[in-house]
């Protein structure tokens, strides 16, 4: 049924316009008023640099808490094919029956749509709809072959580093994606799934990214405001004291850190490459995005796969990692404190009382340097101590540690020897993966 437009700023075009009614997102109204908007630059917070200062160490050192550019592929690691390659190609390397997620901007509704079709409506300049490709994974295709992704999201990358080859969860894919988008294609506020950090390359044509920080007052408005039922009527740049504009041209490469939020206009046709990554550098921020996603009942479609089955794969990684440094009389960065405390928060809150994890508990409480997180692990020890029983894992408490042994070097790194020799005779930690593996594919069931 092919109905009248009656308006130009509402997701229902068939509205009647009487004028009363807000602009919603995406529509060419809102649109076109967002162009004409000025924004304070991104110049100010972001970082400009060469793909070779782009390193590990210069994160570790400096952390990762703003946006950083890449004028020039150089020293990024980064290959992609030549900004000739044109969306023919792309459905000619991933095939054009491949069934993709396309959203309608003006409605700011998804639908699915073979590659093939999209495709054929990219290269009609007449086109009746602003039609987005944000989704498209392609490391099953043989597009996967002609691009690499950077060096810096590859080594910082809990799946690449993590994600065990045996693991009964398919491995997640969301490296490597290709988004298309015609001119005057919009993204609205968001914060990359997972808390994810997260890299563009701009192939051909040009972005614009409106960018805001992970302040505890913003995300605060911002959870409120997607929450709200007014959310597609209310421009989110507007309730945040500042929203940075990042003008993202060919061959530009940026990085967006854990927990921005941001909004993306496609401000001329645009072919992009991008990949989201998990790290070490920022984990109470990324648990902190997924616990918004929960409250938010975010649908586990629009999820970083098994979120909580790799943050289990990251903790036991960690433990051997703080188990390594302590023997050699190192103490950890603190990022890696920090995070591993809120990662050892998040997993007792995940765990429930029916699944024991007194070894995990006690490895990371001897671990920690952390007095205070020391104390409160003893005290779920203390809780579920009569689960251990029950389940018949062995574990060796943290509190029957005088305060004396807590405080010698000599004591302590002769308990870590004495652990891993337990845990080599009682493979605990595997336990636990495997029960909280369980407990998760019934939850998926």
């Amino acid at each position: 049924l092919v109905k009248k437009r009656r308006n130009w700023h509402r997701h229902d075009y068939t509205e009647p316009d009487d004028g009363s009614k807000p602009v919603q997102a995406g529509t060419r109204t809102f649109v076109k008023q967002l162009r004409a908007r000025s924004f304070p630059s991104a110049d100010e917070v972001i970082l400009k640099m060469h793909g070779s200062q782009l390193t590990q160490r210069y994160l570790e050192k400096h952390g990762f808490d703003v946006p950083i550019m890449v004028p020039k592929l150089d020293g990024l690691g980064l290959r992609l094919p030549p900004p000739t390659f044109s969306v023919l190609d792309v459905e000619r390397y991933v095939g054009g029956d491949k069934v993709i997620d396309v959203i309608d901007v003006a409605r700011q509704a998804d639908s699915k749509m073979k590659l093939h079709n999209y495709i054929k409506y990219f290269t009609n300049p007449d086109r009746p709809k602003v039609l987005n490709v944000i989704s498209l994974e392609f490391s099953d295709t043989k597009m996967s072959e002609l691009v690499e992704v950077p060096d810096i999201a590859r080594k910082l990358s809990w799946v690449e580093n993590y994600w065990p080859d045996d693991s009964v969860f398919p491995k997640p894919f969301v490296q490597k994606y290709c988004l298309m988008g015609v001119q005057d294609s919009y993204t609205d506020f968001h914060i990359d799934f997972g808390g994810t950090s997260v890299w563009y390359h701009v192939l051909w044509g040009e972005k614009i990214f409106y960018l805001i920080k992970p302040t505890d007052e913003n995300l605060a408005l911002y959870e409120s405001w997607s929450s709200s039922v007014t959310q597609s009527e209310v421009y989110f740049g507007d309730k945040v004291d500042k929203c940075y504009k990042c003008v993202v041209k060919q061959g530009h490469t940026l990085f967006v850190p854990t927990g921005w939020i941001h909004a993306v206009l496609t401000s001329q046709d645009c072919m992009a490459f991008g990949g989201n990554f998990l790290h070490n550098l920022n984990i109470g921020m990324q648990l902190r995005c997924y616990e918004m996603e929960k409250r938010l009942k975010t649908p586990d479609l629009f999820k970083f796969p098994f979120f909580e089955a790799i943050c289990w794969f990251v903790a036991k990684n960690l433990l051997e990692t703080l188990k390594e440094l302590r023997e050699d009389g190192f103490q950890p960065p603190s990022y890696l404190v920090q995070g591993v405390k809120a990662l050892l928060t998040a997993l007792k809150l995940w765990m429930k009382k029916e699944v024991c994890i007194s070894d995990f508990v006690c490895y990371f409480g001897e671990l920690c340097f952390d007095s205070e997180l020391s104390e409160s692990l003893c005290l779920f020890k203390e809780e579920n101590s009569k689960l251990v029983k029950t389940q018949g894992i062995l574990g060796v408490s943290p509190t029957s540690r005088s305060s004396h042994e807590a405080a010698s070097p000599h004591h302590s790194r002769r308990r870590v020897r004495k652990l891993r020799d337990h845990a080599t005779k009682t493979p605990s930690n595997l336990d636990i993966l495997e029960l909280h593996t369980r407990e998760v594919l019934k939850r998926l069931e």
